[in-house]
This record gives C-alpha cells, sequence and structure tokens, in this order.
C-alpha cells in the first residue's frame, strides 16, 4: 500500500541544478505552431546559414546568394536552420495498482513527470502532462516557458489515483485529442488485466519518439511475505487466498522476470525506447544517467 507519510516535494532544490544543464532530444524532424529555442534538422528561413541549393522558379529571390552570382554566374539559394518548438507529452498511469509502495509508483511517475516537464519548459518546449485512469478528468494544461513551472507542479499534485479504465482505452483517448511531432513518454507499471500491448500500439500512431518508463516497487520485485493471505485485487476487487511458500516465491519471480522480459522485447521490436525502473532508484540518477543513455536528454 501507499505511504502515509507526508509526500515529499516534486523536484528538489539539488535536483533543479542538475535538470537546468539538461535538454529534451528528438530524432524527428518537426514543425512548431512557434519558433523556440530548439534548431531543427529541418532547413528553412532563420537567421543562422546552413547550406546552398541550386535555384529553382517560384524560390523567394531574397535568399539568392548575388556575390556567388557574380563569381560563377549561377543562380544559388542560401538555406538557413529553422528554430522550433518541440512537443513534450508526459502520460502518468493513475491507476489503483500505481497507489502501491514506499514511496507509491504514483508518487515516483509524478516525480519522473515533473523532472522532464521542467526540462522542456526551461527550454521554452511544449509541455503537456495527463494522467491515464486518474480520479479526476483533467487532461491538463499545454505549458510553455519557465515561468509555467508552478503550473506543471501543481496539476501534478492534483493527480489521485482513482477510475479502473484500461490502458489502452486512456491511451487511445490521449491520442485521439493530442497531435503533434515530439516525444512521448509513457510512465507506468503496465499492469492491466487486459494487456499492454493495444495502449502500445496506440501509441505507434503518434509521430513521435515513444518513451516507456516501467515502474516497479521493490516489495514487487522483492517481496517479503510468508504464510497464509487473502490477496485483494485493487483494481477489480478479485479475491485470492493463498499459502505463500519458497517454490510459489521462485514461480513469482520467475513470471515476473517473463514479463519484464516480454515488455522490453516487444517495445525494442517495434522502436520504442524502454526503461524498466525500481522507485528506490533516485529520479536524478533514472534522468541523468539511464534516461541520457537512451538518448532522451542530454
Amino acid at each position: 500500500m501507499a505511504s502515509n507519510t507526508t509526500s515529499p516535494p516534486l523536484l528538489s532544490p539539488q535536483l533543479l541544478a542538475q535538470l537546468e544543464r539538461l535538454e529534451l532530444v528528438t530524432r524527428k524532424v518537426f514543425r512548431g505552431r512557434m519558433k523556440g529555442e530548439r534548431r531543427s534538422r529541418r532547413k528553412g528561413q532563420s537567421v543562422e546559414f546552413a547550406d546552398f541549393r541550386n535555384y529553382v522558379p517560384g524560390d523567394d529571390l531574397r535568399f539568392i546568394d548575388w556575390n556567388l552570382y557574380a563569381r560563377l554566374e549561377k543562380l544559388f539559394l542560401k538555406l538557413f536552420l529553422e528554430e522550433e518548438d518541440l512537443h513534450f507529452f508526459a502520460l502518468v498511469d493513475a491507476s489503483m495498482s500505481m497507489d502501491f509502495g514506499d514511496p507509491s509508483k504514483l508518487l515516483y511517475a509524478k516525480q519522473l513527470a515533473a523532472a522532464l516537464g521542467f526540462v522542456g519548459l526551461c527550454r521554452a518546449d511544449r509541455v503537456k502532462v495527463e494522467a491515464l485512469g486518474g480520479s479526476k478528468v483533467n487532461p491538463g494544461p499545454v505549458l510553455r516557458g519557465r515561468h509555467s513551472v508552478w503550473r506543471l507542479l501543481a496539476h501534478l499534485d492534483s493527480i489521485e489515483p482513482g477510475v479502473n479504465v484500461p490502458l489502452a482505452t486512456s491511451v487511445r483517448d490521449f491520442c485521439l485529442r493530442n497531435s503533434g511531432k515530439g516525444i512521448l513518454v509513457l510512465i507506468t507499471d503496465l499492469m492491466d488485466k487486459a494487456g499492454y500491448e493495444t495502449a502500445l500500439r496506440f501509441l505507434l500512431t503518434q509521430d513521435m519518439d515513444v518513451y516507456v518508463v516501467h515502474v516497479l516497487s521493490p516489495e514487487e520485485l522483492e517481496p517479503d511475505i510468508k504464510g497464509d493471505l487473502k490477496l485483494l485485487d485493487c483494481e477489480d476487487g478479485d479475491i485470492a487466498e493463498i499459502t505463500v511458500s519458497r517454490p510459489l516465491l521462485d514461480r513469482y519471480k520467475r513470471t515476473l522476470a517473463s514479463f519484464i522480459d516480454g515488455a522490453r522485447e516487444f517495445c525494442t521490436r517495434r522502436g520504442i525506447n524502454y526503461v524498466m525502473t525500481a522507485t528506490n532508484v533516485p529520479v536524478e540518477q533514472l534522468v541523468t544517467s539511464y534516461l541520457r543513455q537512451r538518448g532522451l536528454v542530454k
């Protein structure tokens, strides 16, 4: 179960100092609706020279290099790097299964979303954090600029575990309401009786770099239980009575390892970036080490 102690701040001053030096990275070439601080690989009409190409009828005459024409008697067009904004989406699984552990998986997910969102806001990216299956239907605001950090944290603080909505349904609804190129991070324990595969396939319909951060608690990875127990499924109320023995724990660990390996393989084969983490791994270590190695931040 979740801890009853007062929750720590989502972003500590020490973590903020590290995050300010980072930047979100996308492999997609994208066109934003506003010019931001990020240089795109797509060449456009900005202030930083990138290359030349041959002039073709219909090109803007203002970008012809007349000095080259005077020397070569050929028309060349000057190309520039265009600066554009990046779309960053963080989807936080707020189903009841995430309200487990100390700290809870949901709190850890909110801290990670806050950290990545802060990085984006510091670089003038478009940032949106949305809860999946939470107690409130609130898609969250679209934020931009460092002055919006307080709104990001307030929105994350408002997320509570609640309605038992299948992961696929929540992700599908998000995909129907949102579009754009950039980065999408799903933070979840992937625990859904209907499976996670359909939900992840929906994410692949978006023209984005997709990351799945698979969050589990140490209590799930190494359960310290024994004796006769009555287990209650927090999402659908199913009850099971079991006797915990060493063979049963061994079988549980094999099943969990197979579940993790299956999720990793499913994502890898489809070009989804997969990262598994436990809630006892500090968020700053996850962001500055593991997610940097995966290419999400630099």
